[in-house]
């Protein structure tokens, strides 16, 4: 008896590469013995409005196909409502530009993402809630502002359509502005709130970001913790020369950088600000970030 998966697929990630590769991968998973009913997304939100819907209905297993946006929108169709349920599983396909959170686990990408599948291989995962002004969202992978999210929030409205140049202009642009400010946050065991300036503040439940980004090396997905890592008012010229640090974690232990792993974060903000959360570029005014002790279970 096979196992039951809705694939929830976003046809247009990838610039189309997840439409392209999406039967056949689909083919080996029900040769393997899955079931599989498969739901499309056209518009943004879609993913979260199927998974909500379907989640209601009894289904408990997702396939999010296409990228970091698609898991996303897929786990804020899952909860809140998920969390005092039945623990729902998702598993990862990723045809479209990538999927930062299942890097954790492998570097095979869409391969491995099959190969666990078939294998029936999962674990558990924290999925983190942020609380903010206007209502709540969750994510799995990590929070970020400050100079991440101004190359993210800068990609996302001006070069959306540059592919990897659009990428490498918005860090430049983003270096010429070079806008190191406070985030006023209050961390689990800190008694005031730090105003202190900072390149950057990230949140993770993962280790990393925009694909092969190790900003949070020391993260575990089933801890039941927030891993916090900040670094403060670096220069132009230091932050090109440690570059290369974000990639292989050793950016931590740069003197202006901090990380500490936490169960409770508190914001507060004079307003929204700009925030990237797995990859969505997103305007929020943040008030509090908390964890959901293993709430989901993983297929990687």
């Amino acid at each position: 008896m096979g196992q039951n998966y809705l694939a929830i697929v976003n046809p247009a990630a990838g610039g189309g590469r997840s439409r392209r590769l999406l039967g056949p991968a689909l083919d080996r998973l029900r040769a393997g013995g899955l079931e599989l009913e498969v739901a499309e997304t056209h518009a943004p939100g879609k993913a979260t409005q199927i998974a909500r819907q379907a989640y209601g209905r009894g289904v408990r297993n997702f396939i999010a196909v296409g990228g970091d946006g698609t898991s996303y929108e897929v786990v804020n169709g899952l909860y809140p409502q998920a969390s005092s349920g039945d623990r729902p599983t998702l598993a990862f396909l990723p045809l479209g530009t990538g999927n930062s959170f299942l890097r954790d686990f492998t570097n095979r990408g869409v391969e491995h993402a099959i190969e666990s599948l078939l294998a029936k291989r999962s674990r558990t995962c924290d999925v983190l809630r942020l609380r903010h002004r206007e209502g709540t969202i969750h994510y799995i992978n990590l929070l970020s502002m400050g100079f991440s999210a101004d190359v993210a929030t800068l990609r996302a409205r001006r070069f959306s359509t540059w592919g990897e140049l659009g990428y490498i202009a918005s860090i430049f642009l983003t270096l010429a502005r070079f806008n190191r400010r406070p985030f006023r946050v209050r961390v689990e065991g800190q008694s005031e709130f730090d105003s202190r300036r900072c390149l950057f503040l990230t949140f993770s439940n993962s280790k990393f970001t925009g694909g092969t980004m190790m900003i949070a090396p020391k993260a575990e997905i089933n801890d039941g913790l927030v891993e916090y890592v900040r670094w403060g008012p670096i220069g132009r010229l230091g932050l090109i020369r440690n570059l290369p640090g974000l990639y292989d974690g050793t950016h931590i232990h740069h003197p202006l950088a901090e990380r500490k792993a936490v169960r409770h974060v508190e914001f507060n903000l004079d307003g929204p600000i700009d925030v990237m959360v797995d990859g969505e570029v997103l305007t929020l005014h943040c008030e509090e970030l908390d964890v959901l002790p293993e709430a989901l279970n993983v297929v990687a």
